[in-house]
């Protein structure tokens, strides 16, 4: 396979490459862009026209630098051993592949994905998306052998896009659908995944019935016959063993996945928790699920959410902190579809601890929430703050309302052993940082968290700064 014929290197050793807003000459997608899809269609061979690029709207050429514009990837594809089941793995290849190219950053899946072109690709002659087609066509055919043929169309008008993009949502649902029909306690195999190794290091999906890929695009099935077709690729078999805790979902042979693929740096996960030992997260995640101490529930953002969250935390603020591949309590990557599994963070007090969440999700999972909870769950347009979360929650009668007297008993509980000198339990740390002089100040405490520090400096505060009483 060569690319002599394209302008810029292409190969794996530039995945993972980052395009910041300084260094790009356009995007393409992305959350400030309103439709955008990436699909794969498997077809017969007769409906494809090998090695055909076609591009509906404005190419690369013809756009205005520093500008944004839809995007649409269909990719079709024929082969005598494809089935529809691959659909969704093929999908998820486009995000490799375009990272093979030197120059090209694809972030995300399915309707939220998003590209940026360098400059510096540009100036080297990368101005055409059919050079993009023809480099996928050949990664297509390349990197999977069944695939025979292969043509791709890109939409980057906003007219053009919206009948299939209207099409790509349709078949996301249906996938979606098909996925809600097993769980975990029904299948002997689960599945893992390493395709956003190149952003995240120490990550690795574990998908089951009831844990869809963070991406969202890769369900069970899906996982199923990628690793039927392709034992000793990015996505492969993960024996779950013997179960350590059911609550928790936590795994033997999950923990031993983990360990291995992340070279050690992380030996266990508890799958239905984003408190406790959470599911690592890539970068491509769905949303996050965010822990609220104020009111002691979990709001919910996802991507495509452009104001700050019910915590003052824009999504983008929220995912330097949960992606990477880091294992952070109170902060978890999740996929849409997980939001509507009974195992979703069960070990944590499961559906019922949801207590935000914007409303376009809201709108797109309520049909699939307890319906006594649905109108319980605040959104931007009942809230626009903490404080009036809590009145909204204790006026609906939210169930995590039950919980605040709970609270309110470990707090009390931790100022008496405060007051006798005692040691504060392990879970909880309380601790009081001094105004200016010494003065008031504030009590921070910390729950339900983990805390890592080389050395923990106390000084002692001058008394003479103290106020006399």
């Amino acid at each position: 396979m060569s690319f002599s014929d394209i302008p810029v290197d292409v190969g794996p050793v530039y995945e993972g490459e980052r395009i910041r807003a300084k260094q790009m000459y356009v995007e393409l997608g992305g959350p400030k862009i309103e439709k955008h899809f990436e699909l794969v269609r498997v077809k017969q061979p007769k409906e494809i026209k090998d090695g055909q690029v076609t591009i509906y709207g404005p190419d690369l050429k013809d756009m205005k630098e520093g500008e944004r514009y839809p995007i649409g990837i269909l990719v079709e594809v024929a082969g005598e051993e494809l089935e529809e089941d691959l659909e969704a793995v093929f999908e998820r290849r486009v995000h490799e592949f375009c990272n093979f190219v030197n120059g090209i950053m694809h972030l995300n899946q399915r309707y939220t994905n998003w590209i940026r072109l360098s400059k510096a690709a540009y100036e080297k002659g990368f101005n055409t998306l059919d050079l993009l087609g023809k480099v996928l066509i050949r990664l297509y055919k390349a990197e999977l052998p069944i695939i025979k043929q292969a043509q791709v169309t890109f939409y980057t008008d906003p007219k053009d896009i919206e009948k299939p993009y209207d099409m790509a949502m349709e078949i996301y649902n249906k996938r979606d659908e098909r996925a809600r029909t097993i769980h975990d306690e029904d299948v002997d195999m689960f599945y893992g995944c390493v395709l956003c190794q190149s952003f995240a290091p120490t990550h690795a999906c574990c998908i089951t019935p009831d844990r869809t890929s963070l991406c969202g695009s890769i369900n069970w099935f899906d996982a199923r016959a990628a690793a039927k077709v392709d034992p000793k690729g990015p996505i492969y078999e993960v024996p779950p063993k013997e179960c350590l805790d059911e609550l928790a979902g936590e795994y033997t042979g999950v923990n031993e996945m983990i360990k291995k693929r992340s070279l050690g740096e992380i030996d266990r996960i508890f799958l239905y928790s984003g408190m406790e030992f959470p599911h690592t997260s890539c970068g491509c995640f769905e949303a996050i699920d965010f822990y609220i101490p104020e009111v002691n529930g979990h709001g919910i953002v996802d991507r495509n959410y452009g104001s700050v969250a019910i915590n003052g935390l824009p999504f983008s603020a929220m995912a330097n902190q949960t992606g990477g591949g880091k294992q952070m309590p109170g902060f978890n990557g999740v996929s849409i579809q997980y939001i509507v599994s009974p195992k979703y963070q069960q070990y944590d007090g499961g559906i019922e601890t949801i207590v935000w969440m914007p409303k376009a999700v809201k709108d797109r999972v309520g049909d699939f929430l307890p319906q006594d909870l649905v109108g319980k769950i605040a959104t931007e347009e009942e809230v626009q703050d903490l404080a009036q979360l809590k009145e909204y929650l204790q006026e609906v009668n939210h169930p995590i309302v039950e919980t605040w007297a709970e609270m309110l008993e470990e707090e009390e509980e931790e100022e008496e052993y405060e007051a006798e000198g005692a040691m504060v339990p392990m879970g909880t740390v309380g601790m009081t940082i001094p105004g200016a002089g010494g003065v008031g100040g504030f009590k921070i405490i910390l729950k339900n968290c983990k805390v890592h520090a080389e050395a923990i400096i106390i000084k002692k505060i001058d008394s003479k700064g103290k106020r006399k009483k």
